[in-house]
């Protein structure tokens, strides 16, 4: 992608990286300071608040606010890039707006550079809060553009390269966010590994199954581990878990199971951080347009990707966002040991 389209989405100056600032003028005559983003926001506050589509029923209908059509055959090596996707995901560049939820919170998002973890991290920041995120380091140009989202939000950023299999690695990272910080309040197990098989178990690896359990389930509990020291009551743990732990596909065995797992740790740890003042919720995912996807699965499924939902697409990272910021924030002070569906109308029963 050209630098200069880059820019242009996000609002980011071509020479410093850094968000375009304007000029305008308060009731007082004073010269204030704002930023292209600033302006975006704006904009969809007017778009979406004070003029509204001719046809509400139609601006309002799920089913059309995102294409639902036949994605284009692609295939990307693991672990993906956001701008080769055709199309693009969107994170809610563009459209989220924070009503400053979240002042003064630290937080730590794995996987944060792309998909769920970008979105997320840009409502968090956009809410006010500082944002730490871990990537693999194939994944750094992903990376730098979510950093430079979060700091346009006016938030701390803190990217943190490595392999969440490592257990020294999850480790260090609780250490670097909170002597960044100055604590946490909010950890967000989101990271995740998956790759499809063609016949099931039969072609199931021992090391692709040890890889995606190290990476899904033993990163989640060496991270909560090691962050527990530092949350205090009112801090919360949200797991990213899968409409694949209640209804599993036979190519994703390995990854099915471990989002149960996800599912059973998040009732267990509610259960024994609730006296500590501690909430654990996680959100179950159908299927989102995110990098994770063109590298795992074949083409083929790729095209329909999304279409066997009651609503008929797939979701965008952006229609995650509004989940976690109201599970990390007291307005779910009574929410603890849930797993929340965001799938597309399909239940997870």
């Amino acid at each position: 992608m050209a630098q200069d389209e880059r820019n242009e989405e996000t609002g980011l100056s071509e020479e410093s990286g850094q968000p375009e600032e304007s000029e305008q003028t308060d009731d007082s005559g004073q010269v204030e300071s704002t930023t292209d983003l600033d302006e975006d926001i704006a904009m969809a506050l007017e778009n979406h608040v004070l003029n509204p589509a001719e046809d509400p029923e139609e601006a309002s209908d799920p089913r059309t606010m995102y294409p639902s059509g036949e994605f284009e055959p692609q295939a990307q090596d693991y672990p993906g890039w956001t701008e080769a996707m055709i199309p693009r995901p969107d994170h809610g560049e563009q459209s989220y707006v924070g009503h400053h939820r979240m002042m003064g919170f630290r937080t730590l998002i794995t996987g944060g550079d792309s998909g769920i973890g970008r979105a997320v991290a840009i409502a968090f920041a956009r809410e006010g809060a500082d944002v730490a995120f871990t990537y693999l380091p194939e994944e750094e140009q992903d990376a730098e553009l979510t950093v430079q989202l979060i700091e346009a939000a006016g938030s701390r950023a803190l990217a943190l390269p490595g392999d969440l299999r490592d257990e020294e690695f999850c480790q260090e990272v609780i250490a670097q966010t909170v002597e960044e910080f100055d604590g946490l309040n909010v950890l967000v197990n989101n990271a995740g590994f998956q790759m499809t098989t063609s016949q099931g178990i039969e072609d199931l690896s021992s090391e692709q199954f040890d890889r995606t359990f190290k990476s899904n389930v033993y990163a989640l509990f060496w991270l909560t581990k090691a962050a527990l020291p530092h949350l205090q009551p009112g801090s919360s743990i949200i797991n990213t878990s899968s409409i694949q732990g209640y209804h599993p596909s036979p190519s994703l065995i390995d990854y099915a199971a471990t989002k149960a797992a996800i599912n059973s740790m998040t009732f267990s740890l509610a259960e024994s951080l609730g006296s500590k003042g501690i909430r654990v919720n996680a959100v179950a995912p159908g299927p989102i347009w995110t990098p994770l996807q063109p590298p795992t699965q074949p083409e083929e499924k790729i095209v329909k990707f999304g279409q066997d939902t009651p609503l008929g697409r797939a979701g965008q990272p952006a229609e995650l966002a509004a989940t976690y910021v109201l599970l990390a924030t007291e307005e779910s002070s009574y929410i603890s040991g849930s797993v929340i569906g965001v799938t597309g109308g399909k239940h997870l029963a």
